[in-house]
């Protein structure tokens, strides 16, 4: 008999390593952009060049840790209301059966955390992650589902999740037009 906590810190160790890894390359990133702004020189008058990037990344990693986060719980808010809407399992014990596939997210962010330094594999290697962990929980919930009940939840999450992006996307692209009508001529 195995213990079902023993994968429980899986996610937490997860959204850290994929934290640190965004908040590494975004370090990278600001530090080069502030330096060509000139305005890295001046911080380094009142800092030392040590503390501006340990600083600069604690605040990145702790900014990507509330992204990846709050992802998480809109995720396990969405898995457990196409439970609720379209499963035949009222206990909750098929869920529990999932739980596993979070190591897929941990490989996932070791290796995130390894190509650090290339933004579009990060994200190529979460999306993959994510669509991997999705095929693995319809598989492994299979049984609690009716197969109408299955397209309604494969469903479901489809068109949440486009609605959920489009609308981050609509939002920021909005910001940006904003921004740049508001720039002098």
């Amino acid at each position: 008999m195995s213990n079902r906590y023993i994968t429980s810190h899986f996610p937490l160790i997860s959204i850290v390593l994929f934290s640190l890894a965004f908040a590494m390359y975004s370090q990278t990133l600001i530090l080069n952009e502030l330096a060509k702004l000139g305005l890295y020189e001046g911080m380094r008058e009142f800092f030392s060049e040590n503390g501006i990037k340990l600083t600069l990344l604690f605040l990145l990693v702790l900014f990507f840790f509330m992204v990846f986060s709050a992802l998480k719980l809109i995720a396990d808010t969405t898995i457990e209301l196409s439970m609720l809407f379209f499963s035949k399992d009222e206990e909750g014990n098929e869920l529990n059966k999932a739980k596993a596939g979070s190591a897929i997210y941990l490989v996932a962010s070791i290796i995130a955390l390894l190509l650090s330094s290339e933004l579009l594999f990060m994200i190529i290697i979460f999306l993959g992650a994510s669509l991997i962990y999705f095929i693995y929980l319809v598989y492994k919930l299979t049984d609690a589902f009716h197969p109408a009940g299955l397209i309604g939840m494969i469903f479901f999450h489809m068109i949440f999740w486009s609605a959920f992006v489009l609308a981050v996307a609509y939002a920021g692209l909005k910001l940006y037009n904003s921004f740049i009508a508001s720039l002098p001529l």
